[in-house]
């Protein structure tokens, strides 16, 4: 009995040890395997995002491709079939190279993009582009678009844009430029698109020169045409019925279109009472157009770009009806038609001025002075290629315009004296652009800046010039550019390597970080998940 109970105590001591050896053995191989799983998933939320990524609805993650730049979105597309699928459906711009090879893909593009909205089609001078069969078919796919761009696209013809027109009636935006088709494809378009609301033609080739010249307009698009822009076409006046019949057009830009547009705006003016903004530059005007146009009383923006009979009787009688203008533009191309006069003119009656951009204009004190003192909302000011802009001209803006924020001042008889009446002027200016003024030195710039260090200061004295003061458009001719916000095109995808993927990654991972969106939704998952495990 007594070997019987030390056996069993001695087996139950070896059965103890055996279960603590086995236990701290067990123990060990949990632990190193926690710590090989938290290797794993540290390894996979900075490699593979999946454990983030896989728990996010597409409509997360194609949020967040619309926040990524368009190289990233096409390296994104391949990383897997889900991230492919969702970028593909949630791309509503695209960019195509529209050469003639394009044509044997445009099913398999258009079923994987399948929710463009606005397309640009452009083809390379030198090549040849796509066709009417290539164009009806995209049209086919593409019935929802509201934006088209057509650049070089040579080969099409009358009959491919009314095949377009017939399927896509919901376009809002048409712009075309060095294309060969004429009037009844434009006129097409006129007719089948009722929600037009922006036309842009440049350089278009099939418009019939002469009397022979098909009228283009006005269809139903007329009733929705917002803005109207036509450059350098060799008969633009057959756009005549266009714009006299789009009613409640906003703004035209006529840029280097022949004919006599004196004979056209009295009939404008008369129809269309809600013009905004007018832009002309090198095209046959006089004061007698001028004259028509100041009976648009909405007038806001007014540019005259190297309109040489344009005089200041024309512009004193803009000013004097237009007493909303807000912002003018004046390129007088060095024909001194346009001076004191017609700016005082302005002042006197134009209170409401913001931006006023001087080209080849020789203005002298008396009219800036009266200028800066009843313009008090004049924010932006341009003085370029004038022979009477000196020193105290620019004392008198310094110590007149007290609301100017950006000054810009090029190829004026401007010194160093000039530099430092802006030290004490213009309390609230921000930015000034000094370009080949060559009485302005480095020296005198940089007093400038250490008297007043709160003050933006650029100092050109090269020969490519661009100044710019203002938010709006302007005379790129003369090197004064007013850029607006642009929207970067994105293009097709193209093939990147695996590693390029993983970097987008961890990009991406990044991005998810200071997404509202995405963290809520992560979070409300991680709710999930935790309770499901408690």
């Amino acid at each position: 009995m007594g070997q019987s109970v030390s056996t069993a105590k001695l087996t139950s001591r070896r059965d103890c040890n055996r279960s603590q050896r086995s236990k701290s053995k067990s123990t060990a191989l949990i632990g190193q395997m926690q710590a090989e799983e938290a290797e794993e998933v540290e390894r996979n939320s900075i490699d593979g995002l999946s454990d983030i990524i896989s728990v996010l609805p597409d409509e997360c993650l194609a949020c967040i491709f619309q926040s990524l730049t368009p190289g990233d979105r096409k390296r994104c597309s391949l990383v897997c079939w889900r991230w492919l699928r969702i970028e593909g459906q949630s791309r509503h711009r695209l960019s195509l190279n529209a050469q003639s090879d394009l044509h044997p893909h445009i099913p398999s593009i258009f079923s994987r993009f399948d929710a463009v909205t606005k397309l640009a089609l452009k083809c390379d001078r030198r090549s040849v582009s796509i066709g009417d069969e290539a164009l009806a078919q995209i049209s086919e796919h593409c019935r929802n678009l509201t934006r088209l761009k057509l650049r070089a696209c040579r080969d099409l013809t009358d009959a491919g844009m009314l095949a377009f027109a017939k399927n896509c009636k919901c376009l809002k935006k048409l712009s075309c430029g060095s294309c060969t088709f004429g009037a009844k494809g434009m006129n097409a378009v006129l007719d089948y698109c009722p929600a037009l609301e922006e036309l842009s033609v440049k350089r278009l080739r099939g418009i019939t020169d002469g009397a022979a010249a098909e009228p283009i307009g006005p269809g139903v698009a007329a009733a929705s045409l917002k803005s109207i822009c036509l450059k350098e076409l060799y008969n633009g006046q057959c756009f005549g019925p266009l714009i006299v019949g789009a009613e409640n057009l906003r703004s035209l830009k006529l840029f280097r279109c022949s004919g006599d547009w004196d004979k056209l705006f009295p009939l404008i003016v008369d129809r269309v009472t809600g013009i905004v903004e007018i832009h002309m530059e090198r095209i046959q005007v006089s004061d007698i157009g001028l004259t028509a146009i100041s009976n648009c009383l909405n007038l806001e923006i007014l540019h005259l770009v190297k309109t040489p009979e344009c005089t200041n009787v024309g512009l004193g009688s803009v000013a004097e009806k237009c007493r909303l203008l807000r912002k003018l533009h004046i390129d007088g191309w060095k024909a001194n038609r346009i001076g004191d006069q017609g700016l005082i003119a302005v002042a006197k009656s134009c209170l409401n001025l913001q931006e006023l951009v001087l080209i080849g204009v020789n203005p002298t004190k008396i009219s800036l002075e009266m200028l800066a003192s009843n313009c008090q909302n004049l924010e932006r000011l341009a003085l370029c290629g004038s022979d009477t802009v000196g020193d105290a001209e620019i004392s008198c803006i310094a110590l007149k315009c007290i609301a100017l924020k950006k000054l810009c001042i090029k190829s004026c008889p401007v010194s160093d004296h000039g530099m430092e009446a802006l030290a004490s002027g213009c309390p609230n200016l921000v930015k000034v652009k000094v370009k080949k003024c060559r009485g302005v030195t480095s020296e005198g710039v940089e007093w400038l800046r250490t008297n007043r260090g709160s003050l933006v200061i650029n100092l050109d004295t090269g020969e490519q010039l661009d100044a710019s003061a203002s938010d709006g458009g302007g005379a790129q001719d003369n090197g004064v550019e007013f850029p607006p916000m642009v929207a970067s095109q994105i293009g097709a995808p193209s093939i990147a390597s695996s590693s390029t993927a993983r970097s987008t990654s961890h990009k991406l991972l990044g991005l998810l970080s200071g997404m509202s969106l995405v963290a809520c939704t992560l979070r409300r998952f991680g709710n999930s998940n935790g309770s499901s495990q408690s």
